[in-house]
């Protein structure tokens, strides 16, 4: 069965078809048992059980022999959750992932069940009889299992709101569901997705050319951006690509008169980091000159998680005035949203 997938809207929707739930930023599962056997498979249709044997091992304990649920699996790292930490488990090594599995051991929150050895068919029925069914599959098999969490669910608009705006640490937003429809296996009609978006000033302190030349120019491709640490420190965090084609030549000639060192003084692309590639050397430093704002949906481990949009250029803001302390917030425990 391929998983539910879900449609990103711009706001929470509201009606009393509508079921909320905290949008966790973790690897999404469907996990099954029959018998022996357990299957994690990922939403793109990837085995993950090599990945958590600890997951498959928790499963076995369940008094539960045959049931199937839909879940996210996440790695708690103090009172938040970790995605850096999860990325490390997709590993080759089979000695590296049982390191981990042990160091930093994985849970599953379950939002969905569709299948039990009772019926093998939930899956056909609405939200409103499979939440009902799975609350009271929990009750009865996650209660002496410290692996396996309910996720929290809501019909209130109001909380769903609270829970958007206290996203972060674990939690990456808002998803809503229809209660009166079937598992939408595969497709995206009855469940959507609202994302929190944030946006942070940053200092343009290098650039990469376009990897095609646009009328037989080079043009710039993406620009690198960086924040200040307290020590005054310029550390590269992350990227934008999102310029529009037309503006390349321009924006390049605003860039190249700036080309020259510092750069970044702090961590620099290029550095040893899992997000290093072969280009990552093949970027020109700037003078710390320009501020630009950008729109980002997550930032963790020093990095903006995913590449940024831009909003606008800040020339009324010094450079010296962006400084990772922006992106601080104050985020809701994750674990608290758990049952």
């Amino acid at each position: 069965m391929a998983a539910m997938e879900a449609r990103s809207v711009d706001a929470i929707p509201r009606g009393a078809e509508w079921q909320y739930e905290p949008k966790w930023d973790g690897f999404r599962c469907l996990l099954s048992r029959r018998g022996e056997r357990v299957d994690l498979r990922s939403k793109s249709g990837e085995d993950l059980a090599r990945y958590f044997p600890e997951l498959v091992q928790a499963a076995l304990q369940l008094k539960a022999t045959a049931f199937m649920l839909d879940g996210e699996i996440v790695v708690p790292h103090g009172k938040s959750f970790s995605f850096d930490e999860l990325l490390q488990r997709i590993h080759p090594a089979t000695s590296r992932i049982r390191k981990l599995s042990q160091e930093t051991p994985a849970l599953f929150l379950a939002f969905d069940l569709l299948a039990t050895a009772k019926d093998g068919k939930l899956a056909s029925q609405p939200l409103s009889k499979r939440r009902p069914a799975l609350e009271a599959f929990a009750k009865s098999q996650f209660k002496s299992n410290k692996t396996f969490h309910l996720s929290s669910v809501t019909t209130s608009y109001a909380v769903a709101k609270k829970w958007l705006r206290q996203a972060g640490g674990g939690s990456d937003g808002v998803i809503a569901k229809r209660l009166d429809l079937p598992y939408q296996s595969g497709n995206r009609e009855g469940m959507q997705k609202i994302k929190k978006f944030r946006s942070a000033d940053c200092v343009i302190g290098g650039f990469r050319y376009a990897s095609n030349k646009l009328n037989g120019r080079k043009t710039v491709g993406s620009l690198l951006l960086g924040l200040y640490d307290n020590k005054g420190l310029l550390h590269h965090v992350g990227f934008t690509s999102a310029i529009k084609r037309e503006d390349k030549p321009a924006l390049t000639a605003k860039l190249e008169p700036l080309i020259g060192p510092p750069g970044f003084t702090g961590n620099a692309p290029g550095g040893p980091s899992r997000w290093s590639t072969e280009r990552s050397a093949q970027w020109c430093p700037l003078k710390p000159k320009l501020v630009i704002e950008v729109c980002y949906d997550h930032f963790s481990g020093e990095r903006f998680r995913h590449g940024t949009s831009i909003l606008r250029w800040r020339p009324d803001k010094a450079p010296k005035q962006c400084t990772l302390d922006q992106l601080k917030q104050k985020a809701a425990d994750p674990m608290k949203l758990l049952r």
